[in-house]
Formats: C-alpha cells, structure tokens, sequence
C-alpha cells in the first residue's frame, strides 16, 4: 500500500524520495522572506503536507504555507480554543458538520458532506461551523495518504430556506473560501452542489469571482441527490463521527 501511495506521489505531485529533504529545506530558506509572519511550525511533517497541496512547486508551496499562517493571524478569534471541545465547534460537529463518510472514494479520497438545512442559526454562527470544518480538516490532513489522494466536498442544499441563506453574506462566504480555497494544504479533488435552490445560485455569481479557475472547474451542480448518489456518488455510505 505504502508502495503504492509513493508511487502516486510519484506522477501526480512530482515527489522524489531522494530530494525530499531538499524540497522540504528549499521552502523553509524562504520564511525569511516574510517577517511579517510568526511561522509557528516548520517541521518537515508539516512542510511536506504543503508540497503536496502544491505538486512541489517549492514557491508555491512556500506561499501557501505563508497564506496559512497570515489567514490566522488575520482572524485571531476564530484560533481561539480551536479544539473539539470548544462550545462552538462541540455544537457545530455535533449537528454534522461536517460529516465524514467512512468509505473513500475509488481514488481514495475522503469524503466531507454537509447537509446545509441542519444549520441551526440559533444554535451555530457560520464561523463556529467553517471552524469545525477547519479543525476536522486538520485531523484528516495528519493522514498521509489523505495529503496524496485529497478530498471531495458535496454540498446538499435540500430544504435550505431563503431565510437561511440570506445569513450567507458575501464577507463570511469570502472568509470560507480564504480559508479552504487558499490558505489550507489539501487536494480537493471536487466540489458538488446537489439539490441547490435559485437563491444560492445567485450567491455564486457573487462568489465567483473570488474562485480560482481550478475550483470552478473541479465545481458541480447536480439537481438532485437521490437521482445522482448511485451513478455520481456509487461510493455513498453511512457518515462517521470524527470525534
């Protein structure tokens, strides 16, 4: 199995065993560069899981890494308690999100599904919830295998109410997708939206702009799950608990 990964490793993230250690060296020479930025940890295991998230481009690598440790000095109050028993993100994992499915997908990707109607918005703000995401991410991403096959998000927004989704403001989603999109070390491999009404349709033209081109193209809209799970998702099974 160890053989098989590193050979994945191999053709699709550009990972050479032999310079490994260079790779990981080359993007710590950098953080010199940015003194702006406390780089609370520069362990090779840490490191690596950038080069991945990166396909080994030493300067981008570097610059997520950078991007990591800015995001959470930006948003001080969101590294706050961030561990599972914060109150916060106790209630926001407890209400699912997000689930984690425990089979992977045929390229052994982990599944994350969130099923949106179950925001409770008198119990979860949106920042407790993108918090629970965030540090479920954190346990996932220790697992190597999960920093070479990545991950897949679906989004099911059956019965999300209009009254829900005006919560959704524009400056939180561009919180999220900061936080996800450009300053987390992880491989997303998709990004499904099932059963989406035409109100978060129209908060998408406003989110857009701030998705990279790879995110868009790895987007997709399904009209419905139930339809879709058998021949778009034949790896669905029961949601595990993370904690």
């Amino acid at each position: 199995q160890l053989s098989l990964q590193a050979e994945k490793a191999r053709l699709e993230l550009n990972e050479n065993p032999d310079v490994l250690h260079q790779d990981i060296q080359q993007v710590r020479d950098m953080i010199i560069t940015r003194p702006d930025i406390g780089f609370l940890r520069t362990d090779d295991a840490f490191i690596l899981r950038f080069l991945r998230a990166r396909k080994f481009h030493q300067t981008d690598a570097f610059r997520l890494l950078a991007q990591y440790f800015q995001y959470r000095q930006l948003n001080l109050d969101m590294f706050k308690n961030f561990k599972a028993d914060d109150p916060g993100i106790k209630r926001a994992l407890i209400d699912g999100f997000p689930g984690v499915l425990e089979k992977r997908d045929h390229y052994g990707r982990k599944i994350l599904l969130l099923f949106a109607a179950n925001w409770d918005q008198s119990r979860n703000s949106f920042t407790d919830i993108l918090r629970a995401i965030l540090l479920s991410l954190e346990v996932l991403i220790e697992d190597q295998e999960l920093q070479i096959n990545g991950f897949i998000l679906i989004i099911d927004w059956s019965n999300f109410s209009f009254k829900q989704a005006s919560k959704l403001t524009p400056s939180i989603l561009k919180l999220a997708i900061e936080g996800l999109q450009d300053s987390f070390p992880a491989r997303f491999g998709g990004v499904h939206f099932v059963n989406q009404p035409w109100y978060i349709h129209a908060l998408y033209t406003l989110i857009k702009p701030f998705l990279k081109d790879k995110t868009r193209k790895r987007e997709s809209f399904l009209p419905s799950f139930k339809n879709n799970a058998t021949t778009h998702f034949p790896w669905f099974y029961r949601i595990s608990i993370l904690w």
